[in-house]
């Protein structure tokens, strides 16, 4: 059956809207909805056969656990076996948030869910309509990205139709969502905590709460290993269309053209100006948290426009661009 579409909007979510998608979950089945990260594919986090349809529908490996949505710390706490300081502290300054906690977990959370892992990432949206959901659900609702697996990120309604088709039961169109990278991934098992993927919250913003955090160096773990935390495939986030990373000042974009094919570029810096056949010219903001907030639908676009190559140009390599050059640096890997 094709997937029920319901317009919501995204300040004052209708009601009747909110509680059919929550029927709907309740039920087992599938619903996609926004965050103010990105659009999740949320099922029933306490429901085992509805997270199975989640890795079905996506083609998600079963070595990636899935990040668990809750209304607040204190339903936090009832999956999570420790609770430290530094996870209330952390709590009462970015929930709700884009913020995923990494904790010890309850036997309640099932082994779909983790991986098989002892530990379970928890966050409290902060999306008007994530959070309406979760309140008239009444439960934890399991949600990756809406997409399909190791594919770009879905950041407005038609990118999920696009993706996952008529995989899921009822999707919640809230239009484009604000952040548009994923949560940062903190892990509190280990001292001290560990960040297991950048996003919106930056380590030095976390630091500035709980004092030092390790930085996750080199690739992620290896694609037979279970994971701690989605987004640590060495390949992710990544277009249909060969995409190649640059840095700035490079001619890779206009060397392509050269050769026949047709290129869409995101451009950083004095660009602009450059044309040549073949060559689509998309410049990108300068400002980090307005880049995020436009990469994916850029990456979207062009793969909808049947490019032969995107080429990218890395945006400086400093704290505040960690999290894009990280989807990037993903996106790349063959």
């Amino acid at each position: 059956m094709p997937t029920e579409v319901i317009q919501v909007n995204s300040v004052e979510p209708d009601a009747a809207a909110i509680a059919r998608a929550a029927a709907v979950l309740r039920q087992g089945g599938l619903v996609a909805f926004p965050t103010e990260t990105v659009y999740g594919l949320g099922a029933n986090a306490l429901d085992a056969n509805a997270v199975a349809r989640i890795f079905a529908a996506k083609g998600r490996p079963p070595i990636n656990p899935i990040i668990v949505h809750v209304t607040d710390a204190i339903q936090a706490q009832q999956l999570a076996t420790a609770w430290p300081d530094s996870a209330q502290r952390l709590a009462d300054r970015f929930w709700p948030g884009p913020l995923t906690l990494v904790l010890p977990r309850r036997e309640i959370v099932p082994d779909i869910v983790t991986a098989g892992g002892p530990t379970v990432g928890l966050r409290v949206p902060a999306h008007s309509i994530a959070r309406a959901l979760l309140a008239a659900a009444d439960v934890p609702i399991a949600a990756p990205s809406a997409n399909p697996s190791t594919g770009v990120s879905a950041t407005r309604a038609e990118h999920v139709l696009r993706g996952l088709g008529d995989r899921i039961d009822l999707l919640l169109d809230g239009g484009p969502t604000s952040g548009g990278l994923e949560s940062t991934v903190l892990d509190l098992t280990t001292t001290p905590a560990r960040l297991l993927r950048p996003g919106l919250i930056t380590a030095a913003e976390i630091e500035a709460v709980i004092g030092p955090v390790a930085r996750r160096g080199g690739q992620a773990s290896a694609e037979s290993e279970t994971l701690r935390s989605p987004g640590l495939l060495a390949r992710h986030y990544a277009p249909r269309t060969v995409l190649e990373c640059v840095e700035e000042g490079s001619n890779r974009a206009v060397e392509l053209c050269r050769l026949g094919l047709r290129v869409g570029w995101l451009a950083f810096g004095k660009t602009q100006t450059l044309q040549h056949e073949g060559l689509f010219v998309v410049l990108m903001e300068r400002d980090p948290a307005r880049y995020a907030a436009d990469l994916y639908a850029q990456l979207h676009a062009l793969d909808e426009a049947g490019v032969d190559r995107i080429v990218v140009t890395l945006p400086p390599d400093s704290e505040a661009w960690t999290a894009v050059r990280d989807r990037l640096r993903r996106a790349s890997s063959p």
